[in-house]
């Protein structure tokens, strides 16, 4: 039997994608709460994603949004994770508020559930890079994802990480902004 190289890059991505949801899960996690929800998508659904992050991107004035969806475009999926950002209980002050309590009913995100996102996008990154598939973070497509309605009701902040094979990485030389 002969492989062709396009699906085997594309098993290849596929698998790797399903190994950084892995990572995201078991990343560290404040108070050991994970909150977090994770996606892989591709095709039509990778489609509506680029088209959200274009829509954003004029409505709002953003042009990396633009530039950024164009990524989206030519890779052969995306991961996403979310995260819900209620707060551990800690009263740690850290988002500007001196209880937990307060900076839940006003809808301040708690920093230990920013923090927990960072850590399992970084995790998760990781694996990409651990397996020369190329990816960088981008959190206007978590914007795109959130608009689209794509986790529960509950993940309130998303970053997707969108993962290509190619003979010249399509995230290195993204041109500028105008």
């Amino acid at each position: 039997m002969i492989y062709k190289s396009e699906m085997s890059e594309k098993n290849a991505i596929m698998q790797v994608a399903e190994l950084m949801t892995a990572a995201a899960r078991t990343a560290p996690k404040a108070c050991g709460i994970d909150v977090t929800e994770t996606l892989i998508v591709d095709g039509d659904d990778k489609d509506k994603l680029s088209a959200s992050m274009r829509k954003i991107g004029i409505d709002k004035d953003r042009a990396f949004f633009l530039r950024d969806a164009g990524n989206v475009d030519n890779s052969t999926a995306i991961v996403l994770i979310g995260t819900a950002v209620s707060s551990r209980g800690l009263n740690c002050g850290l988002c500007g508020m001196r209880e937990c309590s307060k900076a839940d009913d006003t809808g301040v995100p708690c920093t230990m559930a920013v923090n927990d996102l960072g850590i399992a996008g970084g995790s998760a990154a990781s694996i990409a890079m651990d397996n020369r598939i190329d990816n960088r973070m981008l959190f206007s497509a978590g914007m795109a994802a959130l608009d689209l309605k794509l986790f529960s009701d509950k993940v309130k902040l998303c970053f997707g990480i969108p993962l290509s094979v190619s003979g010249k990485n399509i995230f290195f030389d993204r041109k500028g902004l105008q």
